[in-house]
């Protein structure tokens, strides 16, 4: 634990950030999941013992770890920004039914071809989301659907 804690804070010095209990909070947090979270979803977490960040702390503290790229934001729906602390290239699937959001690998998709494109476009980077239903959802769609038959 103690070493995890002094991982981020080297981590955010060597990146030239100030290190705040902010910060850390934030950090800390995102680095200890993979849902993707909102920056509402990190406020909720951090000030569930006690309330220690504000919305606005929370903001700056994104946008500061972003600058930086310790923290990418992750555009999966309209309008909703999400965080993700796995800053190594991946994609994403988003279950279009429950809104899970979960990483695929790289290398998943290493067939594209970008040279394919119509001349004149250069692809600085891209990153690929996958939309469909996850096993929780279909196995729920199957129940649902099964209720909703008649018994012959």
């Amino acid at each position: 634990m103690q070493e995890q804690a002094n991982q981020i804070i080297r981590t955010l010095k060597d990146k030239g950030l100030r290190v705040t209990p902010q910060r850390f909070a934030v950090y800390d947090n995102l680095l200890s999941r993979s849902d993707h979270p909102t920056a509402e979803q990190i406020l909720t977490d951090l000030n569930q013992a006690a309330p220690i960040s504000s919305q606005a702390t929370v903001y700056s503290a994104l946008q500061a770890l972003r600058g930086v790229g310790l923290v990418r934001e992750v555009l999966l729906e309209e309008g909703v920004s999400r965080y993700d602390a796995k800053v190594v290239p991946h994609h994403h699937f988003r279950c279009q039914h429950c809104g899970a959001i979960e990483d695929i690998a790289w290398e998943t998709f290493s067939s594209l071809q970008l040279q394919c494109l119509r001349p004149g476009l250069q692809v600085d980077r891209y990153e690929v989301t996958v939309e469909g239903r996850c096993d929780r959802c279909q196995d729920t769609s199957d129940s649902d659907q099964d209720s909703d038959q008649d018994p012959e």
